[in-house]
């Protein structure tokens, strides 16, 4: 039997294959072929000749072995080994020649294709959106020739796409599939927001200012913490942009959602007062450092400001900084505190009288 070992090699070698790897897996597959052909024989190998292009069907037969009192069940001695390649074996070789060639070319491309985006993880790329109708609950990313997955939970609720609209996401993760490599994008990760920033904003990007934290509500609200390791530089007014040019270009890539940007402080008071912007906090009670629990003071007419619709300006100020954080009256505080006083005062003047 012949086959075009020549032609097989040049072909894998253009895809970076070596011929050791082609001949390896192709001998398995004709010996896996000729087990299932019948009366074949138990113990096979497959012998390939480049020369020739001919490959030859060794096989052994099993020759029993008398037990004995140290061994009562041996294993049994394999025999001499002789020719058995089936006459008619051709047709079923080629096409096993054929199939193992494509398994190979893709199994190379695939690992073409993973190498390529194995260093893209954590970063942000432009795709162009591809539906599949048989995957209605995805959202398929096209990138050049490849497809990368966008997850129902990593799309961001109310954001619509469309087919052949060109989006950014940020690659959460990048791996070896069933299928081949599987490369899973996302909308809603707080990084695309980062990145996104990072695409505009230089001092980022140079080291002048960093993000400290993020806290998003995909689709809804962002909160970020800013502070600047340069002097002089504003963290806030870098992000901003002049007439607020570069947060509304990141604005632009995510739809109606707001962004907070507010300075970061390592003094947790601070921290806390600031997360809550667009409300000002009067001040700020640290009650635990170890529990990380705090009470922040707002006016009365900015209460329903810092704790924002259904408590979203809360939540984020708190995911943003890692504190529990209580709102409460500053009004009504003072009240508590001017009655206390008032309480105390009463009682040192009658213990004076005393």
């Amino acid at each position: 039997m012949e086959l075009d070992l020549t032609g097989m090699h040049k072909l894998a070698a253009e895809q970076g294959i070596e011929p050791e790897t082609l001949d390896e897996a192709l001998a398995e597959a004709l010996r896996l072929a000729y087990l299932k052909t019948p009366h074949a024989a138990k113990h096979a190998r497959v012998e390939l000749d480049e020369r020739s292009g001919s490959f030859t069907v060794w096989a052994a037969d099993e020759i029993p072995v008398e037990p004995t009192e140290d061994d009562p069940h041996p294993a049994p001695k394999l025999g001499e080994e002789y020719d058995d390649t089936p006459h008619d074996f051709g047709r079923l070789a080629a096409a096993t020649a054929r199939q193992v060639i494509t398994q190979l070319f893709r199994k190379a491309e695939d690992e073409k294709i993973f190498g390529a985006f194995s260093g893209q993880k954590g970063k942000l790329i432009t795709g162009i959106v591809q539906q599949d109708v048989s995957d209605s609950s995805n959202v398929h990313v096209a990138m050049g020739d490849v497809e990368a997955l966008l997850p129902r939970r990593e799309q961001v609720p109310g954001e619509r796409y469309r087919h052949g609209e060109r989006i950014r996401v940020y690659v959460v993760n990048v791996a070896r599939g069933i299928r081949g490599p599987e490369i899973v994008v996302s909308r809603s990760h707080p990084e695309l927001v980062r990145k996104l920033f990072e695409r505009e904003v230089p001092e980022l990007v140079s080291g002048a200012v960093s993000i400290m934290a993020i806290a998003r509500e995909a689709g809804a609200r962002t909160k970020i913490a800013v502070k600047a390791n340069t002097e002089g530089v504003n963290p806030k007014g870098a992000l901003i942009g002049p007439g607020g040019s570069r947060v509304r270009a990141v604005m632009e890539n995510l739809g109606p959602e707001k962004i907070d940007i507010v300075d970061y402080s390592d003094d947790p008071a601070k921290f806390v007062a600031a997360a809550l912007s667009p409300a000002v906090a009067t001040g700020v009670q640290v009650i635990s450092e170890k529990n990380k629990t705090a009470i922040a003071f707002i006016h009365d007419d900015q209460l329903s400001l810092a704790i924002g619709k259904e408590g979203q300006n809360a939540r984020l100020a708190a995911k943003l900084t890692g504190w529990k954080i209580g709102i409460e009256s500053a009004e009504a505080h003072a009240k508590k505190v001017a009655a206390e006083q008032a309480a105390r005062e009463a009682a040192e003047a009658a213990e004076a009288q005393d």
